[in-house]
């Protein structure tokens, strides 16, 4: 994972991201109180959308309330290669597992060539006489 890019939700929904084993990884939100019709989870350009919403209910009275239904959309950029290998819910947690590919070793030979023989340059050598001023130095 290259970024976590928060929206402003101040940490919510928490979440964890762990490894797996070494070509795969999990990251878990902590969802309680949704159900897996109040969720979408959605990958556009490298970029993995989490995003809740929960109605109020107009049916019920609270005396107190603590738990607010409220939306949120969480976003994680994905490196290249990592890809989205299914979602699952279990015990308030919502699960999306992910892939990393394992790099591919590519080997390629090179061939060793024989340089072409290098011409031989005639370097002119210049005469002077003694006394001629026009000697070169």
């Amino acid at each position: 994972m290259d970024a976590v890019a928060k929206s402003g939700n101040n940490g919510y929904p928490p979440y964890n991201i762990e490894e797996l084993d070494s070509h795969h990884l999990r990251i878990s939100l902590a969802v309680a109180g949704f159900s897996q019709d109040e969720l979408d989870v959605t990958v556009k350009d490298n970029q993995l959308v989490i995003h809740g919403r929960q109605d109020d209910d107009d049916q019920r009275t609270y005396l107190y309330r603590g738990i607010a239904a409220r939306q949120f959309q969480r976003r994680f950029v994905l490196a290249d290669g990592i890809t989205v290998t299914g979602a699952h819910m279990d015990n308030g947690l919502l699960h999306v597992d992910l892939a990393r590919p394992e790099p591919e070793s590519v080997v390629r030979s090179i061939k060793i060539e024989t340089a072409p023989a290098a011409p031989r340059s005639v370097v002119p050598q210049s005469r002077s006489r003694q006394g001629d001023p026009k000697q070169e130095v």
